[in-house]
Order: structure tokens, then C-alpha cells, then sequence
């Protein structure tokens, strides 16, 4: 009798990163049902794991030096007898290799060191022209192939905790399905983890005031903890009613409302890819980074890029880009207001 699968996933971080993971868990379980998938995070974003249904289990990397034995332990009694490693760094081998699971893969990746092969059994190549004209998840998906995994799905699928939901249907409004006639809700997420790809509040506040004004929707702004000052600037520019939410106490809490909502309007981020993993619609604003690599999965969604490569916004720009930087590049302010509201007005015929 052959003994189930016991597999480890580690990916230390972002955000959108873990979201699409499912793309990997997916295939694991629909090739081995009965195995037992625990995902190892940072603990930042462990968060994203309960809401995945083909995960079981989730472990967080020690935050300082006196937990490292006692993770250890955790590890060797996972009977892990496969790992996953995204990452390849100096730690996240280390921790393939003390596990003592017999199947232990990586990725071989042109251009970048291939760290520690012999702490591996397997390497998944994947040269640079491939990275970069796919999707991130046709990446993430040839480690379980390089295992043996055939792939058979491209779905990431998240689902909100019930708690969760209710308390997101009190926020909006009631139940997304179950209300009839009502305003299109809009939920906006005005951050980044770049400074440099923000979009201007007052071209956010004029994205609100003609959608409310115009076409009666409901626009609700949120963001992440340290960025409340960015939806506390649009709604001060707003010339219409703007539902300011208090910042999601956790994950499973922007997942919940983001699935109340019928559109998210939103920069390239972890929230994007949270947003396209519930099911709902999304816009966002890319500037000079890979959309192709990183746009959120799925066909309803709507991308708005500068055309690149971009000329440069000189003396409108806040401060001098970094040329070929797309985390230190203003791109996306190239955007007009017009150009946003009409991708929204044109993704919400299709709600």
C-alpha cells in the first residue's frame, strides 16, 4: 500500500506570490487527493493559506534565533517526503535539505545561480526568454512538472472564511446576490509597495466623482495599514460620497470583501491577485513592469499600461526614475483619468 504524499511548499513572501501558489496546490491535489500540503511563508503573508482549500496545513519561518530548534523539530516531524522550494536562497535550502524528504526540487533559472544543487534531488531549468513572456504561474507550475506532476489546471482559487463574509456584507451593504436593483460596487485600493507606482489621489478622486456621478455606482476605498493616508487624500479631493472602509484586520478579511464587491480598481499588487482569485473583476494600473509576467489570471480582467517603453515624464515626475527600475519608475502616471474610467464603465457591462 503506498503511503500519501507529504509535501512541503515554501515561498517566503509576497503577497500576490502565495496567492498564486494555488496554481501548484491545484494540480498537487487533483494528481495525489489524499496527499497533505503545508505551505511555509513568512509569517506576513500566512494569511493567504486557510483561505486556499487545497492546503492543509501552514508553517512560518522563525523570527529569531532561539525559535530555530524548535522549527527544526516541526519539520522533521512533518515527515515531509516531498519539497517544493520556490525560493532557492541560502535559508530556504537549508531548511529543504532538514527536512530529510527523499523528493527535494528548486528552480534552475538562467541568469540567476543555481544555489546548493546537492541539497536537491531535482531542478526545474527554465531559461530567461520563457520567464518572461509567460504568466508567473506557467514559472511556478515546472517545479511540480519537474517531479512528475502533470498539469492539467491553471485555475487559483481562494475562498473567504464565513465569519468573514458577513462581516464584509455588513460593510457593503448586504449579500452581492441577494440584494436586486442595487448600485455596482467598486472597491479601490490605492497602494503599492512601490512609491514610485502610485497613481495621484486627485486623479483617483476624479475616477470617483465621475463613476458616482455619472453612472451610480458605489465606489468603497480601502488600503493596507501603513497606506490609510493615501485613501484619507482622495476621499479629502472626492466631490461625491466616498465609503472610506478601515483597513482589513487580515487577509481573509480583504478576500471576503473583495468578493462582495463587482469591480476592484487597483494598481499591480498582492491585492490584484487576491482580487482575481475570489472572482471578481478587475482594473489595474501597471507602468513599466512585465504585465505579461505578473497580470492578474484570468480573462475578465482589464490592464491599463503606458506604452513602452516610456518616454519619460521629466519635470512632472516627483522625483528623477531610475531607467529599466520598474519599482523606481512613475510610468503609470502617464494614465489619464479618461483612460481609467473608461476601462471601469466598459469591465462593469460585463458584471
Amino acid at each position: 500500500m503506498s503511503v500519501s504524499p507529504r509535501i512541503l511548499l515554501i515561498r517566503r513572501r509576497y503577497l500576490g506570490d502565495i496567492v498564486l501558489l494555488g496554481s501548484v496546490t491545484r494540480n498537487l491535489r487533483l494528481h495525489w487527493p489524499d496527499a497533505h500540503l503545508t505551505a511555509l511563508t513568512e509569517a506576513a503573508f500566512a494569511g493567504v493559506i486557510p483561505l486556499n482549500p487545497d492546503l492543509n496545513a501552514a508553517l512560518t519561518f522563525p523570527r529569531r534565533a532561539g525559535e530555530w530548534p524548535g522549527f527544526v523539530h516541526t519539520l522533521r516531524r512533518g515527515r515531509f517526503t516531498h519539497v517544493l522550494d520556490f525560493d532557492n536562497t541560502e535559508k530556504t535550502a537549508l531548511v529543504t535539505r532538514l527536512t530529510g524528504a527523499i523528493v527535494r526540487a528548486t528552480f534552475d533559472r538562467e541568469r540567476i545561480v543555481h544555489r546548493f544543487g546537492r541539497l536537491y534531488t531535482h531542478a526545474a531549468k527554465v531559461t530567461n526568454a520563457f520567464y518572461d513572456s509567460n504568466h508567473v504561474t506557467e514559472t511556478y507550475l515546472a517545479l511540480p512538472a519537474a517531479v512528475g506532476v502533470p498539469i492539467v489546471s491553471r485555475d487559483v482559487r481562494l475562498v473567504p472564511g464565513a465569519s468573514d463574509v458577513a462581516v464584509a456584507q455588513n460593510l457593503t451593504g448586504g449579500p452581492k446576490s441577494k440584494i436586486k436593483n442595487r448600485k455596482s460596487r467598486i472597491l479601490l485600493h490605492p497602494g503599492s509597495r512601490s512609491l514610485h507606482r502610485i497613481w495621484p489621489a486627485e486623479r483617483f478622486a476624479a475616477v470617483c466623482d465621475r463613476l458616482q456621478d455619472a453612472f451610480g455606482v458605489q465606489v468603497f476605498l480601502t488600503a493596507g495599514p501603513h497606506e490609510q493616508h493615501l485613501v484619507d487624500n482622495i476621499r479629502r479631493q472626492a466631490k461625491t460620497h466616498v465609503v472610506a472602509l478601515n483597513s482589513a484586520a487580515h487577509v481573509g478579511a480583504l478576500a471576503a470583501l473583495l468578493a462582495q464587491c463587482d469591480l476592484f480598481l487597483c494598481h499591480d499588487s498582492g491585492p490584484m491577485h487576491l482580487a482575481a482569485a475570489v472572482g471578481t473583476p478587475v482594473v489595474a494600473l501597471f507602468g513599466s513592469q512585465n504585465a505579461t509576467l505578473w497580470r492578474p489570471l484570468g480573462e475578465q480582467h482589464t490592464v491599463l499600461q503606458t506604452p513602452l517603453p516610456c518616454v519619460c515624464l521629466g519635470a512632472a515626475a516627483p522625483a528623477p526614475c531610475i531607467p529599466g527600475d520598474s519599482y523606481r519608475s512613475y510610468c503609470v502616471r502617464q494614465l489619464t483619468v479618461d483612460q481609467v474610467c473608461s476601462a471601469v464603465v466598459s469591465a462593469l457591462r460585463f458584471v
